[in-house]
């Protein structure tokens, strides 16, 4: 997470973003994730660079709870990681945890292409623009929207929602600590 926040403090190139997609409600951890997400939404200091979402299953205007607990990193579609393990380094290094990582571009952009398809319900072609344009012109509207529209308690017309960035639980501070105190 330092780095994901240096980073995003210090962006690299000005198309540089981050975007995390994680269930609304995780089974444990909720505190520590929510307080690893207010590092990095205060990094970003709302320059529109950091998206945290999630996804809702979706019929008509029915939505409910959908949990993926798959772990897929992709970083500029040249870098591919998918398994079990978490972002943290205890997880990566000390748990019974697998991984298979790829250097291959190819298939580092299709598998990235194939899932912003599916998650932004867009045909490809849609989703296959410059990713810091697809991040801001279709992530971002529709995430913030359908946030907008689930706090009002209107009808879902998306799966996809942004998560606030923050944990509103008085533990809020425990995702920073843990990762200080058990990742180093």
């Amino acid at each position: 997470m330092d780095i994901l926040a240096e980073k995003l403090g210090n962006p690299p190139t000005p198309e540089f973003r981050v975007v995390m997609l994680l269930p609304m409600k995780p089974n444990n951890g909720a505190d520590t994730t929510r307080g690893q997400l207010g590092v990095l939404a205060a990094a970003d200091d709302g320059a529109g660079r950091f998206l945290a979402a999630t996804l809702r299953a979706r019929s008509g205007s029915l939505t409910g709870p959908l949990y993926v607990h798959a772990k897929i990193g992709i970083v500029d579609d040249a870098w591919l990681t998918v398994g079990s393990a978490n972002l943290n380094e205890h997880s990566l290094f000390n748990d019974t945890e697998m991984n298979v990582v790829s250097c291959d571009p190819r298939l580092a952009r299709d598998t990235r292409l194939a899932l912003w398809s599916e998650h932004l319900e867009r045909p490809l072609a849609d989703v296959s623009g410059e990713p810091h344009r697809v991040v801001d012109e279709l992530w971002w509207p529709i995430a913030a929207e359908q946030r907008e529209r689930r706090e009002r308690d209107d009808p879902a017309t998306h799966r996809l929602q942004e998560l606030r960035g923050v944990s509103r639980r008085s533990m809020a501070l425990l995702g920073p600590l843990q990762g200080l105190l058990v990742d180093g």
